[in-house]
């Protein structure tokens, strides 16, 4: 299905399908004449001589310098050249996809200098599969100008567009990457927090815990609504479990972990919610400077490529990700420590045993886990320096770091997850309950199709990336 960019209604699945699955891509007509409509202002700004920031003018603290009008083509070209610092490996193909889509969606607005050209050239790159090389490293955040450069750049370089003036600053100042990285990596952190849903049911089968978490009395008097959605995702996976019988549970209260899922799952999947219509705000907005107002006909300078609201916004889903993924890291040890579990230690077949069973898989989630929170410090607010461009530009936002850190941090959070999910399979498998819920035995079951029951005398699993790849898919959330 083609997506149509119009400049205000581009979704996270809109950019997951055209980043990943290369969905075709199409500029909205209205969108293409609100371009037009900008552009010839542009026009008679430039026509006019008028100071105008990045066209008629240099950029930050050489804002009042005017730029000779022989000069101005040259001028574009050489201020993308002088924008290439970036350092590091490429990003991943995905996000660079997702790059060049915010930017066409922006320009959709109808309030970017960019020609209607400039915005067809990357749409046919796009639906061509051109896969651009954007250094990950360079930006601050107060637009992605390191890293958009790159891809004018590339653009350039393999004969998509050819800059006039106004066109590269369009191009550079904005926060394409930071906006389509985030979004790819919001979409992840949700599917994430679905699987993890499936894996704490199993972790309540594998304890034997106390469903009393789950009574409607907690969603009633609480009033977040992350957590009735909860409640209802474990029920429904937790369905036809004999732990629904009366006297079933093992204990009266179980450790946190166990009994705070609903609440700490439900902060998670609050966060998201809130994430998300921040990031489809920035996918739907003009993030550049300067702006073009076509209705008095003028260029104004702004600072729309202050990021806060998206760097503060994932910023804040990391920080409930390190709360979701120490949880789920403690479920899993104690399910591996016989006086809590009332199974034998590290989940051997029987208690007595010289074998460590799964106790040193304990350790990689444990290491996992500390890698992950590293990663939740937040960078919002974070400033290098003050003395750029003498001193103008004063603050940073980091967007893309903030970006890059949820995506690296959800990827350990599905391998702390596949872990999660071996152990308790075994768990479950050992304590041989009358019936499962029914999602749980899918959930079980999909466990079982890469990793088998460790029997006495073998090994701990030795590969678990086929089950990485199964978590990473989304297959334990499909219904």
């Amino acid at each position: 299905m083609t997506v149509h960019l119009d400049g205000s209604s581009l979704s996270l699945s809109d950019v997951v399908q055209v980043a990943r699955a290369r969905a075709p891509v199409a500029l909205a007509d209205a969108a293409r004449r609100r371009m037009a409509d900008a552009r010839s202002v542009v026009d008679e700004v430039i026509a006019k001589n008028e100071p105008a920031y990045g066209l008629t003018t240099g950029f930050a603290e050489r804002k009042r310098v005017q730029i000779d009008p022989e000069s101005r083509a040259q001028f574009n070209r050489l201020a993308i050249l002088n924008a290439r610092v970036g350092q590091g490996d490429p990003v991943p193909v995905d996000v660079a996809r997702a790059a060049m889509l915010c930017l066409v969606n922006g320009f959709g607005r109808g309030t970017s200098t960019a020609r209607p050209e400039i915005a067809d050239a990357v749409v046919s790159a796009l639906n061509q599969g051109f896969e651009p090389v954007i250094r990950r490293l360079g930006s601050v955040g107060q637009a992605d100008f390191v890293l958009m450069a790159d891809l004018a750049h590339e653009l350039i370089g393999h004969g998509y567009v050819d800059p006039v003036v106004g066109d590269a600053v369009a191009l550079f100042d904005n926060n394409s990457v930071s906006t389509g990285w985030g979004a790819l990596a919001l979409a992840d952190c949700v599917s994430l927090l679905d699987t993890l849903d499936a894996a704490a049911a199993l972790d309540l089968e594998a304890f034997g815990a106390n469903l009393s978490i789950l009574h409607p009395v907690v969603a009633d008097s609480r009033g977040h609504p992350g957590i009735r959605q909860t409640i209802d995702r474990l029920r429904e996976q937790l369905d036809g479990s004999s732990l629904w019988a009366t006297g079933a549970a093992r204990n009266l209260q179980d450790p946190l972990s166990f009994r705070c899922l609903p609440q700490v799952h439900g902060a998670m999947r609050d966060a998201l919610d809130f994430a998300a219509g921040i990031v489809v705000t920035e996918l739907n907005s003009f993030q550049g400077n300067p702006a073009v107002s076509v209705h008095d006909r003028r260029v104004v300078s702004i600072a729309n490529f202050d990021a806060l609201p998206l760097a503060a916004a994932l910023d804040f889903v990391r920080v409930l990700l390190a709360s979701v993924l120490t949880s789920a890291n403690e479920r899993m040890l104690k399910l591996l420590q016989a006086p809590l579990s009332g199974l034998p230690s590290g989940l051997s077949v029987a208690p007595g045993l010289a074998e460590a069973g799964f106790s040193e898989i304990g350790v990689a989630g444990q290491a996992i886990t500390v890698e992950a929170r590293t990663l939740a410090h937040p960078v919002s607010y974070e400033m290098a320096s003050s003395t750029q461009a003498e001193g103008v530009e004063d603050r940073t936002a980091m967007a893309s770091l903030s970006a890059r850190r949820l995506a690296e941090m959800v990827e350990l959070g599905q391998r702390l997850l596949t872990i999660e999910l071996v152990v308790a399979a075994q768990a479950v498998d050992l304590r041989s309950a009358p019936a499962l819920g029914h999602g749980v035995q899918r959930t079980r079951d999909l466990v079982r199709s890469c990793v088998s029951f460790m029997n006495q005398g073998a090994p701990v699993p030795q590969d678990l990336e086929p089950l990485r790849a199964l978590v990473h898919s989304g297959r334990f959330i499909d219904r």
